[in-house]
């Protein structure tokens, strides 16, 4: 089988291995299937598609639509070459499937509005599949409703055009959405476990997603969710697309 290419753009250790971690876990690969570019870090070297079953994008603390002036030099060259990226996995239809920072990537690309109307505070939300998500393989066994873990600053307003919206929660309209057959973003993040909520919770409690006074209260809150559904994504997308 050809790995799986996942781009990873967390800076803090901790976070970025437990991200990893996560991934192999529900996507139910071993680490040699799953290749991992900490984009933050190292330049995106000249990539193949074609040795690769897909491309998955992880989480990250970049926000799309801050202004240019307020991104950092490292946000700034990551979301170009995302970009660039983007031109080849769009136009051949490349399986590409991004989580949360997915929907401001691949949703920027394909010229989505992206702005802060509908962000979410961290910890659990209601998620509702559309009779379209009803009907995608991607969500194949998720039932009509279910719970995941959120927590962004940012969310898809409006739609790229031609793009099918499979899921969506009472605060933010956009969770989910395909363009043409094998391209996905989720807002929400199918990967995350209670533990795995725990580890960003403590690590990115001074970033302004919460009142770092708020950590405690989150973490129980996690603890106490019934987060088990999202994670069938990451399975189905593996088995779909492993060739």
């Amino acid at each position: 089988m050809k790995p799986f290419l996942l781009l990873a753009t967390r800076a803090e250790d901790a976070a970025a291995d437990d991200e990893y971690r996560a991934f192999l876990q529900y996507c139910g690969l071993a680490s040699e299937e799953l290749v991992r570019i900490r984009m933050e870090s190292v330049p995106l070297p000249p990539l193949q598609l074609a040795d690769y079953s897909g491309v998955i994008v992880g989480g990250s603390p970049y926000t799309s639509s801050d202004p240019v002036g307020e991104k950092s030099a490292a946000q700034v060259r990551v979301e170009a070459e995302l970009s660039g990226l983007l031109d080849c996995i769009v136009a051949d239809d490349f399986p590409f499937l991004g989580a949360c920072y997915g929907v401001g990537t691949l949703g920027t690309h394909q010229g989505a509005v992206i702005d802060r109307k509908f962000g979410e505070p961290v910890g659990s939300a209601e998620i509702e599949l559309t009779a379209e998500g009803e009907r995608d393989p991607l969500l194949k066994g998720v039932p009509h409703r279910f719970e995941a873990f959120v927590g962004h600053k940012e969310a898809c307003s409006q739609l790229p055009l031609g793009a099918v919206l499979l899921a969506s929660s009472a605060a933010c309209p956009v969770h989910m959405f395909r363009v043409k057959n094998n391209l996905y973003a989720t807002q929400f993040h199918p990967e995350l476990d209670a533990d795995g909520l725990i580890t960003r919770i403590d690590i990115y409690k001074d970033a302004g997603y919460f009142p770092p006074h708020a950590a405690d209260e989150l973490i129980q809150r996690a603890r106490q969710a019934s987060v088990t559904e999202p994670m069938r994504i990451l399975k189905n997308f593996t088995e779909r697309y492993a060739r």
